[in-house]
């Protein structure tokens, strides 16, 4: 694919890359240069058939270059999240088998130098931004000067190897995020990408003249499958995964797609209704009002249909378009996934004439299985399947996958590839849903996450916990305890952010420790809960709740790079909080 679009367009532009200040902007035809001389490095460094390089970086060019590159090279890329910890580091590497890893920075490189002797197999790390040592770490400007070396000398080095590689041949290795215990290795082929890419275009959601923002993490499959649309469709992408400049790179690229996780969505609903609300006055009814006439264009189907009342249109005069302008003000959709999206945000995201398509799938899964159409007012499903790929529902209304974008299996890991499968080949998602009538897919549960109190009613704490990211404006994250408990409560963590402007709001002073406690705090906390709690049935009911002393962080480890909360994690940290909720109801 890489090759086919340096063909078709060597001359349009590929990628933008943040400098200081602005981008700076790289035809296909200088990224073909740059991987083409990055593979023949790795020819260089002993890299054969099949064997896996490793990549340990943040979102950046060099990541996707080195991923280019490796696939070249007739390898395959084994994704490491740099905030991966040393031991799952160590079992990744060790048990991919990978010869080289693709580092970001110093702090990676000692990361790895610690653990050398538990990863015997490794010959180089190559670092994108420092200096090498002269022996084990060499820089990724040293790689790509031994491979111009090489194709010096043997100038069809790459070539013979992009030759040798078929659509069976591995392409990625990608560990899950291990929410619940050691990361597993996922083999993804070649030709699941393709089917993928060409799956997608035949759409037509994606165009060439359309701009990408990509900040997501390369690491994740959601990221992976995005890089693949790029090749097949050419637009352009602008690329930097630093989060805290997402709000910036919006205003200067101009982005017509982004894809998000769901908490990038939450944290702009929670800031801009909380500020609205606060103001109050005519503004929030001016504010209110333009919210009810874009709901209910969106959801009788007006907008996707081109279809704008002179009341919406005012209200775009006076509202929308300004949230437009927070995205840059060409956004024609974005894309979510990796999480579900509360309902309820999307809806208002569609009242504004922002509209989300909301993706399904599983690493398994390729990752991209199906997808809500623009043209389509779906709001609530996932939408159907991908071209050529089936999903049914099991008796127990356990979602099931098959098609050309199924893992090959996991790595090293034979019985857990027999329970992952049926006899007919069919991948058991762990996901319970329902198909309707025009094949639109709606995932109600985790069947994992469905528990049973000590009373025998059966409660979502998933469900439960969407429901309450589009009521809150001051929380992160909330963890529903109710397994085998005689009534339901909750773990709440504070966001920072919403947290401070909540006390600029209120003009309440103090740090994390002391607002958590602030009475005006509580206050709003508890508003919230029983506004969850007027939507639910009563045994689903959170009865009582502690706040957590920090936010979770991924450094924690208390979140996955995608944002979703490592549940066992986090209450085995905080067993004492949720025995003292229960010894006191005692």
């Amino acid at each position: 694919m890489f090759v086919e679009r340096v063909r078709k367009s060597p001359d349009t532009v590929a990628f933008w890359k943040p400098t200081n200040p602005g981008w700076q902007k790289y035809t296909w035809r200088q990224v073909d240069k740059q991987v083409r001389e990055y593979s023949a490095g790795l020819i260089a460094l002993g890299v054969i058939d099949s064997d896996r390089v490793a990549i340990a970086s943040n979102t950046r060019y060099e990541w996707m270059a080195a991923d280019f590159a490796i696939l070249l090279t007739g390898a395959a890329t084994t994704t490491v999240y740099p905030t991966t910890g040393t031991e799952d580091s160590a079992h990744i590497i060790s048990d991919s088998g990978s010869l080289v890893i693709f580092v970001e920075d110093q702090e990676q490189v000692e990361k790895y130098k610690a653990i050398k002797s538990r990863i015997p197999r490794v010959n180089h790390l190559v670092v994108f931004d420092g200096p090498g040592d002269g022996d084990w770490v060499i820089t990724l400007e040293e790689l790509g000067k031994r491979g111009a070396r090489l194709l010096e000398t043997q100038p069809n080095a790459v070539n013979e190897r992009i030759n040798r590689v078929t659509g069976d041949s591995l392409a990625t290795l990608i560990y899950t995020s291990g929410t619940t215990g050691k990361p597993k290795g996922v083999e993804l082929l070649h030709k699941g990408f393709t089917y993928q890419a060409a799956s997608i275009d035949s759409l037509e959601i994606l165009r060439p003249d359309d701009v990408q923002l990509l900040w997501l993490p390369l690491a994740h499959s959601f990221g992976k499958v995005l890089s693949v649309l790029h090749l097949q469709i050419g637009f352009e992408t602008a690329i930097d995964g630093r989060v805290p400049m997402i709000v910036e790179n919006l205003g200067d690229v101009k982005p017509t797609f982004m894809a998000a996780v769901p908490r990038i969505f939450e944290k702009v609903h929670a800031k801009v209704t909380a500020d609205v609300a606060h103001e109050g006055g005519a503004k929030a009814k001016i504010f209110n009002w333009a919210f009810s006439v874009g709901r209910k264009a969106a959801l009788s189907g007006d907008l996707d249909k081109g279809k704008m009342s002179p009341a919406y249109k005012l209200a775009d005069k006076l509202v929308f378009h300004k949230l437009h302008a927070r995205f840059g003000g060409r956004i024609r959709y974005f894309i979510s996934g990796a999480a579900a999206l509360s309902t309820e945000i999307n809806t208002w995201f569609a009242a504004a004439n922002l509209k989300i398509v909301e993706g399904w799938g599983l690493t398994e899964s390729g990752p991209a299985t199906a997808m809500s159409r623009p043209w389509e007012t779906a709001i609530g499903t996932v939408g159907q399947p991908f071209p050529g790929t089936l999903v049914k529902t099991a008796p127990d209304g356990e979602l099931m996958i098959k098609g050309p974008a199924l893992m090959r299996g996991y790595h090293n890991l034979p019985e857990e590839n027999a329970k992952a499968f049926d006899a007919e080949g069919w991948f058991f998602t762990g996901d319970i849903g329902e198909i309707d009538s025009e094949g639109r897919i709606r995932i109600t549960d985790r069947k994992k996450d469905v528990v049973k109190t000590s009373s025998g009613k059966f409660v979502a704490p998933t469900t439960i916990e969407v429901r309450f990211k589009a009521i809150t404006q001051i929380a992160s994250n909330i963890l529903v305890i109710a397994a085998n408990r005689n009534f339901v409560s909750a773990l709440v963590a504070l966001d920072p952010e919403a947290l401070a402007a909540f006390a600029q709001r209120y003009k309440i002073t103090g740090d994390y420790n002391q607002l958590r406690v602030h009475p005006e705090v509580i206050k709003q906390l508890e508003s919230e809960i029983e506004t969850l709690n007027s939507l639910l049935n009563g045994w689903e009911q959170i009865k009582q709740y502690r706040i957590l002393p920090s936010d979770l962080t991924i450094d924690g480890e208390e979140l996955t790079p995608s944002l979703k909360v490592r549940r066992s994690t986090v209450t085995r940290k905080y067993q004492d909080l949720i025995d003292g909720i229960y010894s006191a109801s005692a």
